[in-house]
């Protein structure tokens, strides 16, 4: 049961930032990618919040895959190191993919 449990508020972080990228795709502005910081002058708004969305839909699916070891493995299982690593690596690829998407389209 606690497994369930702990997939469900995993599916709820992977939703959270579903909505994320819905409120970057949706916005007039360019939106910001890291807390805290400004977003850059863009010269194409629409193109910057699509690919900032697209980050954040892959992040939220990367997430949903890397949670099924909490479905398969029984409680205490070290199935969930690869969720905690592959989570790790998915934060800094994202980071980097965003710097890639700044970079084309920053003024």
């Amino acid at each position: 049961m606690g497994r369930i449990i702990g997939f469900i508020i995993w599916l709820i972080c992977c939703f959270i930032f579903v909505h994320i990228g819905i409120i970057s795709l949706k916005a007039d502005k360019p939106v910001g990618f890291f807390a805290q910081s400004e977003p850059p002058k863009v010269k194409d708004v629409k193109a910057y919040n699509k690919a900032v969305a697209k980050i954040w839909f892959f992040f939220a699916a990367g997430m949903l895959i890397l949670g099924l070891p909490l479905i398969i493995g029984g409680q205490n299982s070290p199935l969930i190191i690869i969720s905690i690593i592959g989570t790790m690596f998915l934060a800094i690829g994202i980071c980097v993919i965003y710097i890639f998407v700044e970079n084309k389209y920053k003024e």
